[in-house]
């Protein structure tokens, strides 16, 4: 829209190419024409000039030099009246006082052109940096055919503005002292153009999701329950009516420590608010499928009817019921946990399944026990 809306001014920079032999006519076959005027059909071409070797320095990738024989005369103004984004683009940064122009290597090819084409206009070019390319984890250019790429959807799985913004500025650089997550002003005052990396810089998703975590449990409890909202709220798996914000609440310091995105919360506390736990037919084959699975329900059942309803006491009984079993802990709240909360990973079992009422905790042990004698 900006370009089109400056069409005068670049059909202006045209003609001055025209009225000084920089550039020429032609007509659809690329066949020269005759005069300085544009008109409707005709195209105009930059002259390339012959025998030139055009060099300059790239604050990334130092001297480089293109040599003006291997490059083709390049249309500036398309015969259906418009300037090509090359003109365009250049015309546009000289009129808005860009000084420098910092974008992929993959345009670095077209350097040579554009300083040409100023030189020809009487303007100095800016300097120029080009960053090297990103790419997957096969090391191939990222695409957004084929790779994630979108900011808007690493947003709505719950990665933070400020993670991602540390993980993109160390694509091809990073501080002289190592210290990779640190805040945006650092990395602002420690960056210099001429250190950044001439090799492709490979975007790690597990970097990113590490870094994502760390600042994630650098927020207060206060902001990490506002900014988990939407997940807790609008796209929570649960009806909104069963969300009980005192147990979010609860549960905010020992959730916030273990997920890696604010996506990843609904999994660690949906079973509180759902009516049955979820079901993981992975997470039940390995906490179900051992011979003590059902004496250890048995005895769960029997145990947490009486036990103190405390995080110590359940914790306490736990230990107490393994020891009768011959186990150890983690193998004997193995059926337990998944028999209240679905899955054989989550948040601290005995924290958590104190917030739900004795009873719920007694009706999903015995329903785990039908359905595991059912399936025997």
């Amino acid at each position: 829209m900006f370009q089109s809306e400056r069409r005068e001014r670049h059909r202006e920079a045209v003609e001055s190419l025209l009225s000084t032999g920089a550039a020429y006519l032609c007509d659809a076959d690329n066949r020269p024409v005759a005069g300085t005027a544009l008109r409707p059909g005709l195209a105009a071409r930059f002259r390339m000039p012959a025998g030139r070797t055009v060099t300059f320095t790239d604050l990334v990738r130092g001297e480089v030099s293109f040599a003006s024989d291997d490059l083709e005369d390049f249309v500036v103004w398309r015969s259906a009246g418009a300037a090509t984004f090359l003109l365009a683009n250049a015309v546009d940064d000289v009129d808005m006082g860009v000084t420098h122009a910092i974008r992929g290597e993959d345009l670095l090819s077209g350097v040579p052109k554009v300083i040409l084409l100023l030189e020809a206009l009487g303007v100095e070019p800016p300097v120029y940096a080009h960053l090297p390319l990103l790419v997957n984890a096969a090391r191939k250019k990222l695409s957004k055919r084929r790779d994630d790429v979108s900011l808007g959807d690493y947003r709505a799985r719950g990665y933070l503005p400020e993670a991602m913004a540390n993980h993109l500025a160390l694509l091809g650089w990073g501080p002289a002292d190592d210290v990779e997550i640190r805040p945006m002003s650092e990395i602002v005052e420690q960056f210099r153009l001429a250190d950044v990396n001439r090799a492709p810089a490979f975007f790690d998703t597990k970097k990113l999701e590490h870094f994502n975590g760390v600042y994630i449990r650098a927020l207060s409890t206060e902001e990490y329950l506002r900014r988990s909202g939407p997940w807790l709220g609008e796209r929570a798996t649960w009806p909104p009516e069963r969300t009980r914000p005192e147990v979010l609440e609860a549960l905010a310091p020992v959730v916030q420590e273990k997920v890696r995105t604010l996506g990843d919360i609904g999994r660690y506390v949906d079973w509180l608010f759902l009516e049955d736990p979820p079901e993981d037919a992975d997470s039940w084959k390995k906490a179900m499928g051992s011979e003590q699975a059902p004496a250890v329900l048995d005895d769960a059942i029997a145990t947490y009817a009486e036990a103190g309803w405390t995080p110590e006491a359940a914790h306490a009984a736990a230990l107490a019921l393994a020891e009768r079993h011959g186990l150890k802990l983690g193998k004997a709240q193995a059926p337990i946990r998944v028999a209240l909360t679905g899955r054989t990973v989550g948040p601290p079992l005995f924290e958590s399944m104190v917030l739900l009422d004795r009873a719920e905790v007694l009706r999903r042990l015995r329903n785990a026990r039908a359905r595991l004698g059912a399936s025997r």
